[in-house]
């Protein structure tokens, strides 16, 4: 029905043409998309940009266009987009639009991140915007993937792993909502980073840019096309990955695992990115295991993970999640987060101080949730 700023879309597509590097084509030759289809995946996928954002949080410019209501938008903190398969076997995938959305800049410069979480996991969605509202920074959506044992490694690329990485990894990958800033192109002390999204600059956006390729995406997987975003995120950057889970009979729960990134040889990362999809975004991810139970060692962390998706955060925020979670009496059964860093409201020691996790849920039952209860 075309409403969306035919202006705006005009703007967006130049901008993509100079600041949006293609990749390879890894379908098969006769797999692949003429030149002309790929030009109409670009246009599809930035429209769709555009009409996600707006029916998000609204813009003046459509009332002009005679769209009044879809003007006002939704006042949405959070969006999700149902793609495989309904929309993906006839349409473009939504890789585009949920990257450069969950990203801190696009066509109109430095901007306020929007949540899109992707498969319309509402779930990670909310854990994203958890993340959010907390650092202000991008945040990563991402599919737990793989665990990479130092055993695996060896016997793939004759590598032995070492430092943070010694005890195996985690291959954190999806094919598009993850924000371009966790390229890691920003610097905070020198140090790759995330930054808060105002502190943003439009050198740091530029290198994000630039650290990206988007690549056609998999025909067999998407078979209405589309573009893939694929970057390497940059080792040393301290992160929090966290989930938010919904058991029946049980209610909301959230799972918390701080740890950093970590960097791999060209060559090894090369061998273990094509164990997978090389046209996504890689981030090597290494949580802080602890030698006791679910954090007993990193493969265990994985195979407690609630779901294949996590939200990750730029930062060691286990103990700000912990604390919100408490707020909104959302139990908290898997962290990793020293003891000394906790903080819950002191009525918690009433339910159990000797016991602080199962003393969550019980203190979490009683109070009852902070929104959502019905006036009596």
């Amino acid at each position: 029905e075309n409403i969306y700023d035919p202006e705006e879309f005009e703007r967006a597509w130049a901008w993509v043409r100079e600041n949006c590097q293609e990749g390879v084509d890894r379908n098969p030759p006769d797999k692949q998309r003429s030149r002309e289809q790929k030009e109409r995946d670009w246009e599809l996928s930035i429209k769709m940009a555009l009409i996600a954002r707006d029916l998000m949080v609204g813009n003046p410019r459509l009332a002009e266009l005679g769209y009044g209501e879809e003007a006002l938008g939704h006042n949405a903190l959070a969006a999700g987009f149902q793609g495989q398969r309904q929309w993906t076997d006839h349409f473009p995938n939504g890789d585009f639009m949920e990257a450069i959305l969950n990203s801190s800049f696009d066509w109109n410069g430095i901007r306020e991140p929007y949540i899109v979480a992707t498969e319309n996991d509402a779930l990670n969605g909310v854990s994203m915007l958890f993340g959010f509202l907390l650092t202000g920074r991008a945040q990563m959506f991402s599919d737990v993937r793989t665990y990479w044992s130092p055993e695996a490694v060896k016997r793939v690329t004759g590598y032995e792993l070492q430092g943070a990485a010694a005890g195996g990894f985690l291959h954190l990958i999806n094919s598009g909502p993850t924000a371009l800033d966790a390229t890691g192109q920003a610097l905070i002390d020198g140090k790759p980073a995330i930054q808060r999204w105002w502190e943003v600059t439009p050198e740091d956006a530029q290198r994000c840019l630039e650290a990206t390729t988007w690549h056609p995406g998999s025909v067999e997987y998407f078979r209405g096309g589309g573009w893939s975003t694929h970057f390497v995120s940059k080792g040393g950057m301290p992160v929090t990955m966290t989930r938010l889970n919904l058991v029946a009979g049980l209610g909301p729960v959230l799972q918390v695992a701080e740890g950093e990134v970590i960097e791999l040889p060209p060559e090894v990362h090369e061998k273990l990115d094509l164990r997978t999809d090389p046209t996504w975004p890689t981030t090597w991810f290494v949580p802080r295991v602890t030698g006791e139970g679910p954090f007993r060692d990193v493969y265990s962390v994985m195979n407690n993970w609630g779901a294949n998706h996590g939200a990750i955060s730029y930062g060691h925020i286990g103990a700000d999640l912990i604390a919100l979670a408490s707020m909104l009496r959302i139990p908290v059964y898997m962290h990793n987060v020293p003891e000394e860093k906790v903080f819950r409201p002191s009525a918690w020691t009433a339910f159990g101080a000797q016991d602080p996790m199962g003393a969550d849920f019980r203190a979490c039952k009683n109070f009852g949730p902070l929104y959502g209860r019905g006036m009596g």
